[in-house]
């Protein structure tokens, strides 16, 4: 310490520097137009700051280091900072904690406030919990917005104010809610100078997979192009053949679903577009393919709510009493159904287009999922499970509902004594074997008269075909009726307790 004498001058400190502008943390909405937090931002002035945050807590616990879904982020993550920069702005990508990140952001930039779009799921609540805590601790706002939906949490209720758990009077009720107002979109046009580009310690663009822990994966050659353009590109293919949408959506050998699931997922697309679109269309002659996908979309939503009001369907079943179903899970059966080699060509060609693509067409969800249970008597929490781990389209609130309604635990689900006949699916929505040959090659020599149940065949038959049951395609792992009859038996056993 330097003597009195030579002891440096110090100026009386100076006042912080007042916090000022925001920060846009974008999560499940990778865009840049009718963007609700965005467009709060600006309108509360500049400058408005930009980050993603590659949130540790979702990625170290995926089971692989290749995953199609990291891949799509990563994409769709460089194109919007593209889009950004282009803007004056930029997006700051942070690999970290969440929880952590987004309140050391805040405090380097002294921001006012924090804006994101509302995220339902039980630990994304918790999480926006946290930050908005750590947040208020240091005298900055969190606010979220309504985003990824039409309508949310309570605005669409019964007439005696309580959630709906059937799906037709909810859609009613959706339908009749429905006004201009909410299918508007938000805009988002800063004036010159308002988005702010990121701080030059934050400015190295978006990190490599290679450098989080990522292996690349094969969207490429799936033909799925992340991002806006990609979304853009789907919305306008499917446009031009909505109208045969309800006629064609259940055959998987066909061109009908409009393949957005993983755009709506990660928010490369607006929900507002795509509704207001379909919402106009079935107003027109001929709209009944519009109408049908208007309600697919308010399924959607339905599912959403269902998460928000009974948290507990994740992990349990929405029907309580059905959680003592006392599945045996034999593992060797789980295994089989996961690589498609049950000896059920309609349920394998799913389960290995899963494998092979990371998606699956909704109907053969449906089918698979139903077998799963009700088959081969493998709890309905082991296939969720392997579904979010697989499809690059996962929702926990679209899953969960899916996997409940076949396992008939949820709410307005599939009864409990109805049962998907595989073989009868197979015959009325894949009736040539199309899309079998195309994901089950094995039994491409077969006709469509022997597709669906290649065990039925005669041993000469088989040997002629170049297909053995038993040596080139698995005999079937149940017989079906049996199965049947041992499903009724387990869940009228659960019912009866």
């Amino acid at each position: 310490m330097p003597p009195p004498s030579v002891r440096p001058h110090r100026s009386p400190a100076s006042p912080a520097p007042r916090r000022a502008g925001s920060l846009v943390w974008f999560r499940r909405d990778l865009r840049d137009f009718d963007h609700a937090a965005l467009a709060a931002a600006i309108e509360d002035g500049g400058p408005v700051h930009c980050a993603f945050v590659l949130d540790r807590e979702i990625l170290d616990a995926l089971p692989a280091r290749e995953d199609r879904r990291v891949e799509f982020i990563d994409g769709s993550l460089r194109e919007l900072d593209a889009s950004l920069r282009a803007r004056g702005g930029g997006l700051a990508v942070v690999h970290g904690h969440a929880r952590d990140a987004i309140p050391a952001l805040a405090r380097e930039l002294r921001v006012a406030a924090v804006h994101a779009n509302r995220d339902y799921e039980p630990a994304a609540r918790d999480r926006d919990g946290a930050v908005a805590r750590s947040l208020g601790e240091q005298g900055v706002a969190f606010h979220d917005h309504k985003d990824r939906v039409i309508f949310e949490r309570d605005e669409v209720l019964t007439r005696s104010g309580t959630p709906f758990s059937v799906f037709t009077p909810y859609r009613r009720a959706w339908l009749a809610a429905l006004a201009p107002a909410h299918l508007a979109p938000h805009r988002v046009a800063p004036a010159a100078g308002v988005l702010a580009p990121p701080s030059s310690s934050r400015d190295a663009g978006v990190p490599t997979l290679e450098s989080i822990g990522f292996r690349r994966t094969d969207l490429a050659s799936l033909g799925v192009t992340p991002g806006m353009s990609g979304g853009r590109a789907l919305f306008a293919s499917f446009r031009r053949r909505i109208h045969r949408y309800r006629e064609a959506r259940d055959f998987p050998a066909r061109d009908g679903p409009s393949g957005l699931s993983v755009h709506l997922r990660f928010g490369t697309v607006s929900v507002r577009v795509l509704a207001a679109f379909a919402h106009a269309r079935s107003l027109e002659p001929g709209g009944e393919g519009a109408s049908a996908w208007l309600s697919e979309l308010v399924w959607r939503e339905f599912y959403a709510q269902i998460l928000w009001h009974h948290p507990h369907v994740v992990g349990h079943a929405f029907k309580r009493d059905l959680d003592t179903l006392a599945f045996p899970n034999d593992p060797a059966r789980f295994d089989a159904w996961r690589a498609g080699r049950t000896g059920y060509p309609l349920v394998d060609a799913g389960m290995r287009q899963l494998a092979r693509t990371g998606y699956m067409h909704n109907r053969l969800r449906m089918v698979a999922a139903s077998f799963l249970v009700k088959d081969l008597l493998v709890d309905w929490r082991m296939g969720e499970r392997h579904f979010a781990d697989t499809l690059i389209d996962f929702d926990l609130a679209s899953n969960n509902g899916g996997w409940q309604w076949a396992a008939s635990t949820g709410c307005d689900s599939q009864p409990w004594f109805r049962i998907f006949n595989p073989v009868t699916q197979s015959e009325r929505f894949d009736r040539d074997g199309a899309f079998i040959r195309r994901h089950v090659p094995e039994l491409s020599a077969l006709g469509p008269d022997e597709i669906h149940a290649p065990w039925t065949l005669s041993p000469a038959l088989q040997q002629a075909r170049g297909v053995v049951i038993g040596r080139d395609y698995p005999a079937p792992i149940v017989d079906h009726v049996r199965a049947r009859a041992d499903a009724l038996a387990l869940y009228g056993r659960a019912r009866g307790r």
